[in-house]
């Protein structure tokens, strides 16, 4: 049975003499993944971020774990072999977050042949040692029921395996397990410097209570589209940043089709676009790719943008969709490593770790890229080439097993979770059973634990968010705003209104802040 962990406080300990054996700027998926890494590996580590624990780039994706079938066409075999290896890895150390599903590729003809695509998918079943998921199909449109909302010239697809992720969560989790593991973890925390004093990184970092100084041992800049500001701005590094700030901005229509699989579409352009069943009740649509340069915090999906995604999708589907059925769209800066490609669909996904040693100084990982489907094996990656200056480093890898919090089921036990829940708790309604156990997994006890009706789960405040999840949100898992909690941590933001989405936040901001 699972016990809730109320997280650790979070100090500023460290000194000369007794420093961290690493610290971590930047709280996205790479930052975190790390830190628990190196924290299960009993090193001691501190992690900053300068807002919330992903609150950039890994809560904007396409919440796909996947190999990326399109790389096979930019040649990108390893990191395609290395993404479809970890998608059941992550799926079996994180059930209630990931899940399988399949998705359709429509044959367009004029577009990519129907042999390459038969070609591309018969690597993708074969090079990443699939064993759960399902192989490779071929659907009859006129026949199957994933042909009834799409136009009626498409007469055949493909249909293949890939997972779906909460991203923000998996960001969350990790934190939450690199917390339990020793480490400190700081949201809301800004590093101002890091300098190499005597063999260790002297760090100032400002947060709401002040300006406070740490020591480490190694540091790693893991701070996404931010990477090179770090690298020059904080630590003052003569290093070139490398980094390709790529766009990909999405849009949530109300449910297109009514079954449960997702549709990846042709463009005539080369890119391709995911339509995917979103949150029970809409459909996400997305991604685009166009270089960005600006701030990354003021990234937002244009017009141009949510026209070209309304305008990819109504190619396909029957019934068009404009963007007055928008309603929400997300946008993120994917960081990637500047490989020179010309278009930016062209760049690579793959990540890139530098290290910066110089003898009897500190060492300094850097990293550029990467995706959320190898956040585990970058994270494993980083620490072997810390190694070499960080003998803890070289201790056994263990995440391939680990189970992330709330994942300690079966991996193809998620319904007998919420139909355990059903019977303990005969009073929630099975869609919230459901929810709960899709975000918290197990620890979906601990939120509902002595509960036997509906009003002890506290006040309300609207879809079927109530005051025993929101402070189980501030207490362990880092939940500030209402942001967090509507947009991060779930996505009830789609389902509460603007002044539902107030009172949270008034309810929030007037609630201490926990120790942790």
């Amino acid at each position: 049975m699972a016990t809730e962990t109320t997280l650790p406080a979070a100090g500023f300990g460290a000194s000369p003499s007794a420093p961290y054996d690493l610290a971590v700027i930047g709280g996205g998926i790479n930052g975190c993944g790390i830190a628990r890494d190196a924290a299960g590996r009993g090193a001691s580590v501190v992690l900053f971020e300068k807002d919330d624990l992903a609150s950039a780039t890994s809560s904007r994706s396409t919440k796909l774990i996947h190999g990326g079938l399109r790389y096979l066409e930019y040649y990108e075999f390893r990191l395609v072999r290395e993404a479809l290896m970890e998608r059941e890895r992550l799926w079996a150390i994180a059930p209630h977050i990931i899940r399988p599903l399949r998705f359709v590729l429509p044959h367009h003809k004029g577009l990519r042949p129907a042999w390459l695509l038969r070609l591309g998918l018969f690597l993708y079943d074969h090079i990443g040692g699939r064993k759960l998921l399902p192989a490779t199909r071929t659907l009859d449109l006129a026949h199957d029921p994933v042909g009834r909302p799409l136009k009626d010239d498409r007469a055949k697809a493909f249909e293949y395996s890939d997972c779906w992720v909460e991203d923000a969560r998996l960001v969350v989790l990790n934190a939450m397990d690199a917390a339990v593991r020793g480490a400190a973890i700081h949201t809301r925390t800004r590093v101002l410097a890091a300098i190499r004093e005597n063999g260790l990184w002297h760090v100032t970092a400002e947060g709401q209570q002040g300006r406070s100084e740490i020591w480490a041992r190694a540091l790693v800049n893991a701070a996404g589209p931010w990477v090179g500001e770090v690298l020059n701005g904080v630590v003052h590094s003569n290093a070139r940043a490398g980094v390709r700030m790529v766009q990909g901005s999405h849009i949530v229509v109300p449910k297109l089709y009514e079954h449960d699989r997702c549709y990846i579409f042709q463009n005539g352009d080369g890119r391709i676009v995911f339509a995917i069943p979103y949150e029970q009740d809409f459909t996400l649509i997305g991604t685009t790719d166009r270089d960005y340069r600006g701030d990354p915090a003021d990234v937002a999906a244009t017009p141009e943008e949510i026209a070209y995604l309304c305008a990819a999708a109504s190619e396909y589907f029957s019934k068009a969709v404009t963007p007055d059925s928008v309603v929400w769209t997300y946008s993120g800066v994917r960081p990637l490593y500047d490989d020179g490609a010309s278009k930016a669909q062209e760049a690579t996904r793959d990540y890139v770790l530098t290290l910066d040693a110089p003898e009897g100084e500190a060492p300094l990982l850097s990293v550029f890229g990467g995706k959320i489907t190898t956040y585990r094996r970058l994270a494993e990656s980083a620490l072997a080439k810390l190694a070499p200056h960080a003998p803890w480093a070289a201790r056994a890898e263990w995440t391939m097993t680990g189970a992330l919090p709330g994942g300690d089921f079966p991996v193809r036990g998620f319904d007998a979770l919420v139909d355990e829940l059903a019977r303990a708790y005969p009073w929630l309604e099975r869609r919230t059973a459901t929810r709960l156990a899709r975000s918290y997994g197990t620890r979906a006890r601990d939120i509902l634990a002595g509960a036997t009706r509906l009003a002890d789960l506290g006040r309300p405040f609207g879809a079927d968010l109530y005051e025993r999840e929101v402070r189980y949100l501030m207490r362990s898992e880092w939940a500030r705003r209402a942001e967090d909690v509507l947009w991060r941590r779930s996505k009830l933001g789609l389902r509460l209104t603007p002044q539902e989405r107030e009172a949270l936040d008034a309810f929030m901001q007037q609630e201490p802040t926990p120790a942790a």
